[in-house]
């Protein structure tokens, strides 16, 4: 599949705008559609100081974008049962502190631990030791209790590398490699950077000229913001929060992911973060993914799993507009070439289910049970897909009854009575009258 050619001309528009606007030494993006890194564009001449340009295949450092690798380390540890989301740091870090705040606290930044750890800024000097580390941390320090607001820490996901290092039993970048980036064929994201490989600078505000920034091994903290990677590679990682790869997390765990579980209360009416990832609302949508910046460097990941788009950009700059280029880039593409939903097709017939579908009454309020891709579906007042787990017995899969049982109660002689999801009674008619 490719874009129209207006479509790319006004996709390269916004990547020029950002590059000219936040002077940026070099910038590259993407677009994925459907599966498939569609759109790459670049701008800017300095992706190295010698002139080096920007490119598909040129790494950049990805900064936080990492954290959501060290979440898909974690879920996948959850799923192979572990660890549990609601157990204490302490329980898999003993004597450390802030141990008992829960493993889905750190995912979610919703601990209201420190943002940043004790002593020099991490990210501009080398790296300490996971012992280190600990040993410096101070409750203290923290920035409130637990459950009471949304408060972003690296610090956090410091501790959640460290925990599955030690139930895998090998190191982060080792189970990074071997656990995703081969199953994804990421073959251009690595720990260091690899030529060809952009450098990282500020540009002074006053003269503009560039100054080169550091790049040292975060250590202790690497499962915050260590990674290098190109556009090419993040297209496909991008496509993997679209379509799961169960070798790498199943598709049910994504979706919890993408479920906002805290968020920043100045932006809680639009944005909101998941289990490892940050969700942007485009109503009645949502985009998914993540931001990243270390010194030298800014990018931004972002799909949306519904209408199957996602984009991309990296920039060798430590300020300017990069992490929201990605939102740009798909309401671009969108605008251009709409999302065209699923084409209809008659439905097969349903293996059990079919005395379900019709008009049913909660109280005398009325909703309807349909069926679409051989899933029975509630619309109305109330709304969820449901999936066959027996005999008269469904599981909600979204909406308000996401994870509820729907049990189908049956007269002696075999005829509906009712539908109970949950205590909610549904009727063929008001009331059961």
């Amino acid at each position: 599949m490719t874009l129209r050619s207006d479509t790319a001309a006004a996709l390269y528009a916004e990547v020029a705008a950002a590059q000219s606007e936040w002077k940026l030494p070099s910038i590259t993006a993407g677009v994925v559609r459907d599966g498939a890194l569609v759109w790459t564009g670049s701008r800017g001449q300095f992706a190295t100081a010698d002139g080096g340009l920007p490119g598909p295949q040129r790494q950049y450092r990805i900064g936080s974008i990492t954290k959501t690798l060290t979440a898909v380390l974690v879920l996948q540890c959850r799923d192979d049962g572990l660890l549990a989301l609601n157990d204490a740091v302490g329980k898999h870090l003993p004597g450390i502190a802030f141990g008992d705040l829960t493993i889905r606290h750190l995912l979610s930044h919703s601990g209201g631990m420190n943002a940043e750890p004790e002593g020099p800024w991490w990210e501009r000097n080398p790296g300490v030791s996971f012992e280190a580390l600990a040993a410096a941390m101070d409750e203290s320090q923290a920035a409130g209790g637990p459950d009471q607001r949304y408060h972003y820490s690296n610090l956090g996901y410091g501790l959640l590398g460290e925990i599955v290092v030690r139930l895998r039993g090998a190191s982060w970048i080792e189970l990074v490699r071997e656990r995703i980036l081969l199953p994804l064929e990421m073959r251009r994201t690595t720990y260091f950077p690899e030529d060809p490989a952009a450098e990282g600078f500020s540009v002074h505000p006053f003269t503009g000229r560039l100054a080169a920034e550091p790049a040292y091994d975060s250590m202790a903290m690497a499962p915050a913001g260590q990674l290098w990677s190109t556009i090419e590679d993040l297209a496909r990682y991008a496509c993997f929060w679209i379509d799961p790869v169960p070798e790498v997390l199943s598709r049910e765990s994504v979706e919890e992911m993408a479920t906002p579980a805290s968020a920043d209360p100045r932006e809680a009416l639009n944005a909101a973060y998941g289990l490892g990832l940050r969700l942007q609302a485009d109503d009645p949508y949502l985009f998914a993914g993540h931001t990243g910046s270390m010194p030298g460097f800014v990018a931004g990941l972002f799909v949306d799993r519904v209408r199957r788009i996602g984009a991309v950009a990296l920039a060798n700059a430590t300020y300017g507009k990069c992490s929201s280029v990605p939102l740009d880039l798909m309401r671009v593409t969108m605008a251009h070439e709409p999302w065209l939903p699923q084409e209809w097709v008659p439905e097969p017939e349903l293996p059990q289910g079919e005395d379900l579908l019709g008009h049913w009454y909660w109280g005398n309020t009325p909703v309807t049970m349909s069926v679409s891709g051989c899933i029975l579906q509630l619309s109305g007042a109330l709304t969820c897909r449901f999936s066959p787990l027996g005999p008269d017995l469904y599981e909600g899969r979204d909406g308000y009854f996401a994870g509820e049982k729907l049990r189908v109660v049956r007269a002696p002689d075999g005829s509906i009575t009712e539908l109970n999801i949950a205590t909610f009674v549904l009727t063929r008619s008001p009331y059961g009258r």
